[in-house]
């Protein structure tokens, strides 16, 4: 691209950014903690100061107070849905569309749509929206940020099956953090304010435990700094040196921990503000006639993953591997390499070779850093 065409495509994008909706984002730790009591509340505020806001979809769960604050509010009646014999509702993207509120109120953000939507996900039905010039206010709890899915594996033993791309939250003009203590959220679910009584105990017992919620708060609290600190980064000119990182994650089609790897990087990318990339390096017995069914399939899933959390794919040939990392460091301008901690196929193939201590010379010289992932 010429530098003409880079101005150009530069001031189309100003125009597209500035007749976007604003977005909006509430986070919270877990379910109960009062994000959409405090969407509700903002509505009545907007509503009382002459705003034009809307009900898209709200989900009260049958909390009381939840419920009476909807009372009042215009709402977008829903998309009433056919789903395996049963009337199922989702957001009416089209109607919010057609009415173009000034707000519009639309909660669970990492909600996957009835099949047979014209989204598959309520995020991407969110994006639609603020294309549309429509102001958004979301929520979403902190276990379905896709990047952080394996650290909520890892505190919870549960696996979150809805997420959404870390970019989602990139898209938001103001992230704010809905925070309560371990010991009021408990206080509120033992009070029937988030389940039902007879769900109590069970909750107290898995995802609510204090240990738990001491963590989960920990990743909520972080996810909000590192996103007040990118909109710093963005809108208050100064000079800073995180603005130029540019990160590799180095794959393998052996790697079995390769999501992880790929997760940690985005979060480090999303952390840094910065462009990122994901490197596979194809070998001669993994060309694609000889490459196992299993191994392509593993790759392919990686890729899109990686595609989904914002990294651009850059795929190589070569017979070294190593090799093939300084040249993909040194054409790109890598300034951090991540890679997983020694066990893996990746780093057992660099260290066979006496390529590791050029790779680590080059690294040096060039000022760029090695992180290992465990």
């Amino acid at each position: 691209m010429t530098e003409k065409e880079q101005n150009v495509q530069h001031f189309l994008d100003l125009i597209k950014k500035s007749r976007r909706g604003k977005f909006k984002i509430y986070i919270g730790m877990s379910a109960g903690v009062g994000k959409t009591y405090r969407m509700l509340q903002e509505a009545s505020s907007l509503l009382k100061n002459g705003i034009d806001v809307k009900i898209g979809f709200i989900e009260t769960h049958n909390r009381k107070e939840t419920v009476a604050l909807l009372e009042g509010l215009p709402v977008i009646p829903r998309r009433k849905l056919f789903y395996k014999g049963k009337e199922l509702e989702e957001l009416d993207v089209q109607a919010v569309i057609s009415l173009r509120p000034e707000v519009v109120i639309i909660d669970e953000l990492a909600h996957t749509n009835i099949e047979g939507s014209k989204n598959e996900k309520r995020w991407q039905d969110v994006v639609e929206i603020i294309e549309a010039g429509i102001n958004v206010i979301s929520a979403i709890n902190i276990q379905h940020i896709e990047s952080l899915n394996e650290e909520v594996k890892r505190i919870t033993g549960i696996e979150v099956k809805e997420r959404i791309p870390d970019r989602v939250l990139q898209l938001a003009d103001e992230v704010v953090n809905i925070d309560l203590t371990a010991d009021e959220l408990i206080l509120r679910l033992k009070e029937g304010k988030i389940y039902t009584p007879d769900k109590v105990q069970t909750a107290l017992n898995n995802f609510f435990k204090s240990d738990h919620i001491l963590q989960l708060r920990e990743l909520a609290l972080k996810e909000v700094a590192t996103q007040v600190e990118r909109k710093v980064d963005n809108e208050v000119p100064r000079s800073v040196a995180l603005k130029h990182e540019k990160l590799l994650a180095c794959i393998s089609s052996n790697d079995k921990i390769a999501k992880n790897i790929i997760r940690k990087t985005a979060r480090l990318a999303s952390y840094y503000n910065s462009k990122w990339f994901v490197l596979y390096v194809q070998t001669p017995h993994e060309s694609s006639d000889k490459i196992a069914l299993d191994k392509q399939r593993h790759l392919i899933n990686n890729f899109k993953l990686a595609t989904e959390l914002g990294a651009e794919i850059v795929r190589m040939e070569s017979s070294n591997i190593a090799e093939a990392i300084v040249e993909a460091c040194e054409l790109r301008k890598i300034t951090v390499l991540c890679i997983g901690k020694p066990h893996i196929n990746l780093f057992r193939i660099i260290l066979s070779t006496t390529i590791f201590k050029t790779l680590l010379k080059k690294l040096s010289s060039s000022d760029t850093d090695l992180v290992i992932f465990s």
